[in-house]
Parts: structure tokens; C-alpha cells; sequence
């Protein structure tokens, strides 16, 4: 990864040299969708996409920031200052985590920092937590906090709920802080336990897409956190602490008990569903039957489409049209409402369903999908 550039930025902006440059990276999610914040299971991989961030300490209580990406100077901020939901800017995400440390106690006393990102925003691969994570991580080094890689995520995490305001679960955080390059990460929410799987698809002669549809969402506006206060309602209404604690067997009885609540019946099936196909990719991945997960993928989005109604016409068309074009599997992937799909194939299938793809964007008038290969990568590190 280019450090030598962000380093020499760094110095034109700040007037020395960085104590050091640190990357996290984006995500996709394999499989394990908005059970995260239901204390259940997911199933991320980082991707070669990352934040880069230069980093300084400084010991004057001022946080300076700026990206590369983002027109403009760098932007001061009294740390004294930082309070939650005080910033709607790009600005919030790693103040935040400055705040979150200081809030735990951690005496943070200011930095200097210069990012620059390769992770498309708004695609659902996580920018937010890669920024996030970035930013933890260099200040966990320079600050000798001693903060291990989940420690690091449940901050970011709290600076994302609570100084930013959005209600997301600790799934992006952990994935960016603790991937392993050539694996999946099955994580348990609940009490952050981890296991990487091994998920070397090249090997194996297939590979996985992410069908970026160009689509923009926006996980704080709304209906994000409809979902999360229904599932809420229904773990409620079934009387457990969440509906990670609805065994799949056991799904009908749960239903049957919620007649009355036609939206909150259709949020329970898909999370209860959606565990249960994490539970069963990991035992076919650990099995060394890869092919075999596609279907399971494909399980996923329907119940994403149907249940949990938060796919749409450009993502239910990357859909659609792989699996017609020859695809093992194929579902959306991450919060929803746009952003990106995921597409498991034989290698020698991707030049023809990217095709196919593309071809169909075009013949519904949509914009043009940006497709890559998406590469198990390593987690956040010190690059130097």
C-alpha cells in the first residue's frame, strides 16, 4: 500500500514528518445481515480497499484533520469541544472516536492526522467503520493504550452510535480491526467471540464480485433504525433479550405468537433465518464445500427482498441476472437500500456475468455498476 505520498502530504500540510502511517480497510459481508445488532451471527472479510491515515500526536487538546478526498483545509477542533451529534460532517467519524476514547478514559491529548480512502463511500463496504478503526488504531499505537483489535471496535462502535448518531451494530468495526488475509471472520455479536474461516476462492478456481450499483444510501436517515426498533419490538413481544435467542426450530411457534404484527413477524423470520445460513456456511466452508454456499447466498436475499424490504430494483437486478447468467450464488450486501451486491462464480464465469450485468444496467436505464473482485484481505495495521 502507497504510504510515501500520505506521508509527504502530511508534511506539506503540518510542517514535519508523521510518527507514523497506519491503514484499515473496507468490508464486505459474506453472509450475516442485520443480525448484528440481535446479538446474532455474521460473516465479514476485509477487502484490499482502506483508509490510510498519517498520524502526530499533539498534547495542546487540538485535533486537526483533513482528508485528501475532501475539498479544503484541515479542519481544527478543540477537544474539549467534541460532543456527540455536534458534526454532520465527514469529520464526525474520527472525532468521534477521539471522543470515545477520552470518554473511556483514555488520555488522548490530540493529534495531528491526514487520511486519504480507496473504499467507495456510500457502496455499503463500510467506509465509516474503515475511517473509524483507522483512526483507533493509530492513536491506540502513539498513545500506548494497549487496546486489543474487538476493544478497539466496541469504541468505534459507541463513537458511531452515539456521536454520530447512527444505530449501528459492532459487526463493520470488528471485521475492519480484526481480519485475517484468506478469511471470513464468523463473529458472534453477542460476546464478540471470533473465528476465522478459511476463504481462499482463488484457489479453488471461483471468485467473488461486488456489484457496486452506484446506488447511494444513507443508514442514519431513517429506516435503518425502523428496522432495529422492530426487531427490538419483537424480541420484546416473544420476551427474550434478543432475537438471537429464537432457535430456528423453535421460528413457527415464535411467528405464530406474533400474528397480530405482520411487519415485526416478517423482521423475526429473517433474522432467525439469516443465523441460521451463517451457521451453515461456516459448516460448509470448514467443510471444503465452498460451491455449496451459493445457494445460501441466494436464500439471504430473498429474505433481505421479501422480509426485511430493504433490497431494490438496481441490486434485485445484479441479483436476477447473474444467477440467470450463470452464477453460483448471489445476494445484496450490507445496510441496504442501495449500495452493493455480492456475486459467488467459477473464475472462468466472470468476464460473462459481469457482461451480463452491465448489459442489463444498461437496458433499464440505470446507471453503469462499477464491478471488482473482491480479495480477502488483512484487517487494520501499522504500515510504518
Amino acid at each position: 500500500m502507497e504510504t510515501q505520498g500520505v506521508a509527504e502530504r502530511f508534511a506539506e500540510l503540518y510542517g514535519a514528518a508523521p510518527e507514523g502511517i497506519w491503514a484499515a480497510p473496507g468490508r464486505v459481508n459474506l453472509i450475516g445481515e442485520h443480525t448484528d445488532y440481535n446479538d446474532g451471527f455474521v460473516m465479514p472479510f476485509a477487502l484490499p480497499h482502506a483508509t490510510v491515515a498519517a498520524v502526530s500526536r499533539r498534547t495542546d487538546g487540538v485535533l486537526r484533520l483533513h482528508s485528501g478526498d475532501v475539498e479544503g483545509d484541515p479542519v481544527e477542533l478543540a477537544l474539549t469541544d467534541l460532543a456527540p451529534e455536534s458534526d454532520r460532517n465527514w469529520t464526525a467519524y474520527p472525532a468521534g472516536v477521539v471522543w470515545a476514547l477520552r470518554e473511556a478514559g483514555h488520555e488522548v491529548t490530540g493529534a495531528d492526522v491526514h487520511l486519504t480512502s480507496t473504499v467507495p463511500t456510500g457502496a455499503g463496504l463500510s467506509s465509516s467503520a474503515a475511517l473509524e478503526v483507522v483512526i483507533a488504531l493509530a492513536l491506540n499505537d502513539l498513545y500506548d493504550l494497549d487496546l486489543k483489535g474487538w476493544q478497539l471496535a466496541r469504541l468505534c462502535q459507541r463513537a458511531e452510535n452515539v456521536y454520530v448518531g447512527a444505530p449501528t451494530g459492532i459487526m463493520d468495526q470488528t471485521a475492519s480491526a480484526c481480519c485475517q488475509e484468506g478469511h471470513a471472520l464468523f463473529l458472534d455479536t453477542r460476546d464478540l467471540s471470533q473465528r476465522q474461516i478459511p476463504f481462499d476462492l482463488a484457489a479453488e478456481g471461483m471468485r467473488l464480485l461486488v456489484v457496486d450499483t452506484q446506488v447511494k444510501h444513507s443508514h442514519s436517515e431513517g429506516e435503518y433504525g425502523k428496522r432495529r426498533a422492530g426487531c427490538e419490538k419483537g424480541a420484546a413481544l416473544l420476551g427474550v433479550d434478543a432475537l438471537r435467542d429464537i432457535a430456528y426450530d423453535d421460528l413457527d411457534a415464535a411467528l405464530a405468537r406474533l400474528d397480530d404484527e405482520e411487519e415485526v413477524r416478517r423482521l423475526v423470520r429473517h433474522v432467525v433465518t439469516e443465523d441460521q445460513r451463517v451457521e451453515k456456511t461456516v459448516a460448509l466452508l470448514e467443510s471444503g464445500e465452498t460451491r455449496a454456499i451459493g445457494p445460501i447466498l441466494s436464500e439471504g436475499h430473498a429474505s433481505l427482498r421479501d422480509d426485511f424490504r430493504i433490497s431494490c430494483p438496481e441490486l434485485d437486478l445484479v441479483v436476477d441476472t447473474a444467477l440467470s447468467a450463470g452464477a453460483l450464488g448471489a445476494r445484496m450486501t450490507g445496510g441496504g437500500f442501495g449500495g452493493s451486491a455480492i456475486v459467488l462464480l467459477e473464475a472462468a464465469d466472470a468476464d460473462t456475468v459481469t457482461k451480463a450485468v452491465e448489459e442489463a444496467f444498461a437496458a433499464a436505464g440505470f446507471t453503469a455498476p462499477r464491478v471488482f473482485t473482491a480479495v480477502p484481505s488483512a484487517g487494520a495495521r501499522h504500515l510504518g
